[in-house]
Formats: structure tokens, sequence, C-alpha cells
């Protein structure tokens, strides 16, 4: 049960509720801070440290939601993992404290227009599909683990790869404009 999960028992408890709310709302507030960090900021090392603390949010939110091991993957994989490749491709950049980068390159008309359309097909997406009730129930994680090494090893190991030719692609970028 997480631990907004409202039953007879929640009554007796309402000091321990209204905590976990005002808990949640901070831990949603930093969550929030920090992606908005990640986006406005003109530094691109103050946004890969806004990504963290938006990534670390996630992993707070996940533990509200009784799901202690997205939590764990979240810190393990993308804090862990991602956000290392993002700083060290932010090191790797030669111009990082340059004034003189401009804030916005020039495709940046392209990247809204891709940035709308894959918002429509989501927004088509999340419209078409049916929201019935969920099932409770807890899924072993035997379970999971057997469908990430099985029915999801192929995408798993195809995003490996695009993240390492994104930071491959982001070093050879640097370095040509040297």
């Amino acid at each position: 049960m997480g631990l907004f999960h409202h039953s007879a028992m929640s009554d007796s408890i309402g000091p321990l509720h209204w905590l976990a709310q005002v808990a949640f709302y901070g831990v949603s507030a930093v969550t929030l801070s920090g992606a908005f960090i990640t986006v406005y900021a003109r530094n691109l090392f103050r946004a890969a440290l806004g990504l963290a603390m938006a990534l670390f949010g996630v992993a707070a939110l996940y533990l509200f939601l009784d799901a202690e091991f997205l939590a764990a993957v979240q810190l393990l994989v993308y804090v862990g993992a991602i956000l290392t490749l993002i700083v060290f491709g932010v090191m790797l950049t030669a111009r990082i404290d340059d004034p003189n980068v401009p804030r916005w390159n020039a495709q940046v008309k392209w990247a809204a227009g891709v940035v709308a359309v894959l918002a429509a097909g989501l927004l088509c997406g999340f419209l078409g599909t049916f929201w019935g009730p969920i099932r409770p129930g807890i899924v072993p994680l035997a379970v999971v683990g057997r469908a990430l090494i099985s029915t999801y090893l192929l995408p798993f190991e195809l995003l490996s790869l695009l993240l390492v030719g994104a930071l491959v692609g982001a070093v050879m970028i640097a370095r040509r404009e040297k």
C-alpha cells in the first residue's frame, strides 16, 4: 500500500498522513525545480546538476509509490550511469565557459517542430488509450528480471548503443570546433 492509500485506519493517523503529504509536495517541488534548472540554466554543468536533482526527486517519488525496485533502478541507472556520462560529456566540451557561445543554435525551429509532432503523437496515444482499473498485486522481482534479460533485452541494448553514440558524437563535435 502506498503512503496515500485511504483506509479506515487512515482516519486515526491524521498527522502522519498530513506529514506524508507535505513531504510529497516538497519532493515534487524539488523535482520540478531541478527540471526547471535543467531546461533554463545557461551553464551546461549547472543544467546537468539540475538534472541530477530532478532524477533524485523522481527516485524519491517512486518511494512514495512503494516502488523500491524502481527507485533503486532510477538511482543506479539514471543518476549513477547516464548522469555520469552526461557530466563526462560536459567536461569534455572545450568551450563550456565561453560567454560568446550562443544559447540557441540555428536548428531550434527544427527541434521545436519535432517536439510538437512528438507531443501530438503522445497526446493522441494518451487520449486513445483505455485507462481501465489497475489490477492490484505485486509482481515478483524474478519475473521482472526474466523479462529484462529475455523480452526487453534488445531494446535495452539498443538504448545503450544510442547513448554511447550520442556521447561519441558530442565529443567529436566538441573536438571539431577547436
